[in-house]
């Protein structure tokens, strides 16, 4: 413990005997840093946040031209094309200026130009400026006069902008729509004058023979189905009609037949209509009265036959069956008509394999000119109404949450904390100097040292005797060693005023 309690008091009393350099080289970094310092604009910040919001009047759509998006908008804000117009309208880019000042100015706007995109549609943009050549107050309003340039410069080249693209995408589509006309034009002419050359190996119908057999076989199976359950429905019916008689025993009963039973139920309701209201020129009257006449004369012949009655289940079994019949053999002439189709369309392709196939591709390239054509139409309406909106109404809202801030103080540098770490730097590397001095001289500061250096036994040591004049002259230079520390120290103080009242001048 004592010999480290040594050490400190031979490195202190170095030191202490080379004071003078440590004074200097603290003078000496002071001065460099402060100067460093010193040339170091400030730094100015401005914060804005954003709120962006579209007018989505119409849905986006996969082909057409789309509406603004929020992420589009966060890439474009700081183009260099907004930058060099926020550069001219702050006045950091002069008129005349060369394509390298354009360029270095634009570089620097957006590495100074930060976008935090804090939700969905709201982000912080933030602006940073320190140019040399400006004041703190300049640089304190380019800050927020930078932000409030860029706003109505994004503000204008959105709404200028989505007008611009939808002419330009009319015109584009009006242009692609002209030539895909044109080509459909000559494909219905080819197609037409094939067609006239070629009559009568060629089928009528919609779409290439390929196509109509196909729709013709997928039928001819529905066909088959339908007609498979008609001709059981027509068995099933016709079982039954040979199990039922014709007629049945009895007459003259009340009510009769069953044609006088319908004839008294349409009385009945003739007589009801009229209660009603209903005039004889009604269509409803006009119905019932033909039925009536109708139901008369078959009332009369029941009369007239006199032995049995018609049995009436047997009368709706045998419309049943004619019913089925009538289907069976629709179907039936269907299907051999399809399979007519079929094996003519057929033939004539075995016959004519060439026409076929040319007339397959003549179609084909109708039916992709056709597509084409539909779907420019269709995007041209899409980009036409867009446009109208765009025109009628403001595509793109950009609303001020936080107006751009005025800054009072520097952002950067933190020159209070910069100017008290040189004067520490100062001290020390002073401190530092005069040690590694006394390091590498060969001197001993006490006996103890000189004997072990030297291996040889010590007798004595001789003190130093101060004289009166002696002791005169050191506090002499004592007072001027506090001197230069005070005027270090007071320096120091002095400059931290002065960044304080700068501070004050900027707010």
């Amino acid at each position: 413990m004592n010999s480290l309690y040594d050490e400190f008091r031979v490195a202190v009393h170095s030191v202490w005997t080379r004071r003078w350099l440590v004074l200097a080289v603290a003078w000496g970094i002071c001065i460099l840093g402060w100067l460093a310092i010193a040339s170091i604009p400030n730094r100015y910040d401005s914060r804005a946040r954003l709120l962006v919001n579209i007018n989505q009047i119409l849905p986006d759509d996969a082909g057409g031209a789309r509406g603004p998006r929020i992420d589009q908008i966060r890439e474009t804000l700081t183009s260099a094309r907004n930058m060099e117009k926020v550069a001219a309208t702050t006045g950091l880019l002069p008129a005349g200026a060369n394509e390298r000042e354009k360029a270095g100015t634009v570089a620097m706007l957006q590495k100074n130009i930060k976008v935090v995109p804090q939700q969905d549609n709201i982000f912080e943009i933030t602006s940073s400026i320190a140019v040399g050549s400006l004041s703190d107050a300049d640089n304190a309003k380019l800050a927020s006069g930078v932000l409030d340039s860029l706003i109505t410069v994004v503000r204008d080249a959105q709404l200028r902008g989505g007008r611009m693209n939808a002419r330009e995408s009319l015109k584009f589509l009006d242009s692609q729509i002209a030539d895909r006309e044109k080509a459909l034009r000559e494909v219905e002419a080819r197609r037409a004058a094939f067609e006239a050359q070629n009559i009568g190996l060629i089928g009528g119908g919609a779409g290439s023979p390929a196509q109509r057999v196909d729709a013709a076989r997928a039928e001819l199976g529905q066909i088959d189905s339908q007609l498979v359950s008609a001709q059981a429905q027509l068995a099933a019916a016709n079982g039954q009609l040979a199990s039922t008689p014709q007629s049945i025993p009895g007459g003259g009963g009340v009510g009769g037949g069953v044609a006088r039973q319908q004839l008294a139920g349409a009385q009945n309701e003739l007589s009801a209509m009229r209660a009603r209201g209903l005039t004889d020129a009604h269509p409803d009257m006009i119905a019932i009265k033909s039925q009536i006449v109708s139901l008369k004369a078959i009332a009369d012949r029941e009369g007239a036959g006199g032995g049995g009655i018609q049995n009436p289940a047997y009368a709706t079994l045998a419309a049943m069956r004619a019913e089925r019949q009538a289907t069976v053999s629709a179907l039936s002439a269907r299907k051999s008509q399809l399979m007519g189709d079929i094996a003519k369309i057929t033939a004539q392709q075995i016959q004519n394999p060439g026409i076929a196939a040319e007339y397959d591709r003549i179609n084909g390239e109708y039916t992709a000119f056709k597509a084409q054509y539909d779907k420019l139409l269709g995007q041209r309406e899409q980009v036409r109404l867009r446009g109208e909106v765009q025109t009628e109404t403001d595509a793109i809202k950009i609303e001020l949450l936080d107006p751009p801030s005025k800054p009072t103080s520097p952002a950067a540098p933190n020159r209070p904390l910069f100017l008290t770490l040189v004067l520490l730097a100062g001290i020390g590397g002073g401190i530092a100097a005069a040690f590694g001095l006394g390091q590498v001289r060969t001197s001993y500061a006490t006996a103890a040292k000189l004997e072990r250096a030297s291996g040889l036994p010590v007798i004595g040591s001789i003190t130093e005797v101060v004289t009166p004049e002696r002791h005169v002259e050191r506090r002499k230079k004592l007072v001027w060693l506090a001197s230069g520390g005070g005027a270090l120290v007071g320096l120091y103080a002095l400059l931290l005023v002065a960044e304080f009242i700068q501070r004050g001048m900027v707010a």
